[in-house]
Formats: C-alpha cells, structure tokens, sequence
C-alpha cells in the first residue's frame, strides 16, 4: 500500500497557535500499527515526571496501515499521560475518527501546549483553524455541542467531532472524550487532559483516497475477510445481541461483580442481559466507520412530557456490556430506565461509565458502612439500586461543590483515601476495575496491565479456559 499520506505527522501548538507537518516514514516503517506509533511519539513527546495537566503532556492520536483498507480496522489510538493514575493513558475510540484522520492525510496527531482561553481545533486536510469555543465552554451537553459544531464546519461524511463535556473542563480525573456521539475515549481520563488545555473539541475532514499496489489481490483479501467478519458466529453475536451478551454467561459462572463485589452472582442479572435490552429497549444498531458489524446497540427510552399529555420524548442511550456492570449490577440496579437514564446523564458529562459506576459503588458501601454520611454527600442517601440519587450524585461529582464530590471526582482509590473504606475501594494501579470477576488471571492482569485494563493481557479468558478443563491455575 504505497500511501504516502500514512507518514505524516501532524503537529499542533496551541500555546502559540501554530501548527506543521513532518514526514515520519522511520516511525510508521518501524513500528506495528498505531499503538506503536503512539507509543514512541509519546516517548519523543512527554518529558519525564511531566504532571498531567502541564501544557506539556501531549496528547497522541494514531491510526495504523489498515485503517480504512480494510473491515474491522476502525478504531484511533490516543495516548497521553494520565491524571487518575499518573501512569500511560491509553485509549482507543471507534466512530469515525480513524477514518477521518486517514483521509485528512495523516497518521497520527500530536497536540502539545495549552490555550489561554477556550478554543475547539478544525482540521480539514492542510489546514487547521484554532476556533473560538468560548460559547461552547460550559454548555450543559455534549451532544449540543456536537451539534453545533457539526452544523457549523464545513465537509461532511468522512469527518469526526470529538469532544469533551462539563466534567473534563472541571478537571474530574476520569472525564471521556465523545466522538460521534456513541463511541468514547473513556478510560484514564483524556478528557480532563483537553480541559486542562482548554481544549473544548476537534473536528477532522478529509477527502484522500488511499492507494493499492494490487488492486485484484486487495479485492479477494478485502472479501475474504467481510465475509470471515459477517459469517463468523462469533461476530453474529456481537451484532445481534453486541457485548451484553456477556451479562449472563458471567453471572452464571460466579463473576458478574455485585455490589462493589459484595457479591458475585446478581439475581437480577436477566433484566439487563443483552436478551432482555434487545427484546423490550434495542430500537436500532449502528457501525463504526469501515467496520460491517455493527456491534453499536442503541436502546430507546421513551418518557412523557410532563405537561403534554400523549407526547413522549425518546432518547437515543448507547449500550455496552461494561456500562451494564458498572451501573447495573455493580450498584445493584436493574430497573432499565433508570440505569438509562444514568448512562446518559454520564454521558451528557463526558464521564468514563466504568470508573463512575464503580466510584459509586465504593461511595454506597461506605455509606453503608459509616463512613460517609449525608453531611458529606449533601443529603443525598446513597443506596444500591436508587438510580435518581445516582444521577444527582453524577452531577455533584461533576460540579464538585464539596470536598467530598472533590475526592469522588479523583475516583475511589484517591477517595478512600481521605475517607477510609480502601479494602472495598476496587481499583487496579488507580483504575476502577472492569466487569470480569472470573478468576486470578484476571486479577494479574489489572494489576501489571499498562493500562490496568481487561484488555491488557485477557486473563478473564484463561479464567474462563480453566473454569472449563475444572483445573486451578497454580502460583
């Protein structure tokens, strides 16, 4: 694939408002796919011992030599250094925006210093415009302020908006990025790093067309794998059902958490099963750019108008199976409306739903236990289940009027300790735990992970292998 478009890197200072193009065929020749690119820019780019939210952390966007080539390579890479563990912030984020910055003509994009006021960045191919945000700074959703940027760039179609809510403006250690409105940068806190470069958004446009040296082998290798992808059962179930097919597999084995892992089975597992969302709340499904499965569940909710009789709103709310642990079973809630309706206050925010479940969750044990009281949470009573006091709690978290709301905005680890309660705070080097509950792989896997993630080394599987064969793993 002779692309010469992949070699470059984008540049931007948005201390001096300025920005350049280099050509790096050394990093993209040298280094597998876009983590690896990242990787090393991340290392050129972020001095040693940098605090997160100095103007020097950088922030690193890279895609690899298949996005947009072929199916399934639809996913950005962002790496930076992160402000709720202090350790690699790694993320990867589907949409569009791998897409996108493909055909701008890039292959990766690195963001250094910090503006003086707020300011949303348009990259469109060779240009890039540094836009006032002042307007957009504060505004109440994340979704307004897609819209308004959507509608007001020029371009359309190849073309991405990510951008961060309320909660990475004020710094909470644990704020998203959204893109496309139903795909996030989510874990280990991008968002407060664009809040603290008063970074508000950045749209990426472009029109490039990628090369192929052999055109017929390109088709029958393109074919091979669309249809690997479509015909796999595998990967029917993702389209079908999408992760929350996991909910129930993992109750059955003991290892859907519960209760901030009070318990590891929930009774109530089958009502926010990917069975029970898709029959009585899945209203459509919807793919990532250049990937045909379309694993992207939205879920309908429907309300009435208070003061209209008849009328009803409906919100589109994305689901996933971590979202469902984090804020189903992990603060034993299964009414369905509600846990909706949280999951799309938390993205109004721009919050991570895994480390605000599961911050949460420690916050109503502790509740439970004494240790806080409604003197810290402002008279909000803290019980599993209660989604409104939930979503009031969100917005506290996120407007931190107290030194308590202070100390969830870092998460349970820094939270507990001020409050007491780290033997029920459940995070792995600063990171909330993910919802796989299946063994001691897994457990060493959170722990030495890069990213603390469940993606870092998949011990839940070899759990899950071993579960099977009834064998225990030895020391």
């Amino acid at each position: 694939m002779p692309d010469k478009f992949l070699q470059n890197v984008l540049y931007i200072d948005l201390t001096r408002r300025r920005f350049w193009v280099e050509n790096r065929k050394d990093l993209f020749e040298k280094y597998l796919g876009g983590v690896g690119v990242a990787t090393q820019l991340l290392l050129e780019e972020c001095p040693k011992n940098v605090d997160p939210f100095d103007p020097e952390n950088p922030i690193i966007f890279a895609v690899g030599p298949l996005t947009a080539v072929y199916p399934l390579a639809s996913k950005t890479v962002a790496m930076f250094k992160s402000p709720h563990t202090g350790n690699l912030g790694e993320s990867h984020a589907g949409g569009r925006s791998a897409v996108a910055i493909r055909s701008a003509g890039y292959g990766a994009i690195v963001i250094k210093g910090s503006s003086e006021t707020p300011v949303y960045l348009a990259i469109h191919e060779s240009k890039v415009y540094f836009r006032d945000a002042s307007i957009l700074w504060g505004m109440w959703s994340t979704f307004t302020v897609g819209r308004i940027i959507r509608e007001n760039e020029p371009g359309a179609g190849i073309r991405t908006i990510m951008r961060i809510g309320r909660a990475g403006e004020r710094l909470v250690t644990y704020a998203s990025v959204i893109t496309e409105t139903y795909r996030h940068f989510g874990r280990l806190g991008l968002g407060a790093v664009f809040g603290s470069k008063k970074l508000k958004a950045i749209l990426v446009s472009g029109k490039h067309s990628i090369p192929v040296a052999d055109k017929k082998m390109y088709r029958e290798l393109y074919d091979e794998i669309y249809d690997t992808a479509v015909k796999s059962p595998i990967m029917r179930k993702y389209h079908d059902l999408g992760t929350p097919a996991n909910v129930l597999p993992l109750n059955e084995l003991g290892a859907l958490p519960t209760k901030n892992l009070k318990q590891s089975k929930f009774e109530h597992a089958e009502k926010i099963s990917g069975e029970f969302l898709a029959e009585h709340y899945l209203g459509r499904r919807i793919a990532c750019s250049n990937c045909p499965v379309a694993c992207i569940h939205l879920a309908t909710l429907r309300e009435p108008y208070i003061d209209e009789p008849y009328f009803y709103k409906t919100t589109w709310v994305s689901y996933d199976y971590e979202p469902l642990f984090a804020l189903g079973s992990m603060l034993g809630g299964f009414n369905v409306p509600g846990l909706l309706k949280l999951l799309d206050e938390i993205d109004i925010q721009g919050l991570d739903a895994m480390s605000t479940g599961v911050t949460l969750a420690w916050a109503t044990e502790a509740m439970e236990k004494g240790i806080i009281t409604k003197n810290e949470t402002l008279g909000l009573e803290l019980k599993w289940g209660d989604y409104e006091t939930y979503r009031k709690a969100v917005i506290n978290i996120v407007k931190q009027p107290n030194e308590f709301y202070q100390a969830l905005a870092r998460g349970a680890e820094y939270a507990a300790s001020k409050y007491g309660g780290k033997e029920f705070a459940l995070t792995f080097g600063g990171n909330e735990m993910p919802g796989y509950h299946t063994g001691p792989a897994a457990y060493v896997g959170f722990l030495t992970g890069a990213r603390h993630s469940h993606l870092d080394s998949a011990g839940y599987s070899y759990d899950q292998k071993m579960f099977k064969a009834q064998e225990t793993p030895t020391p």
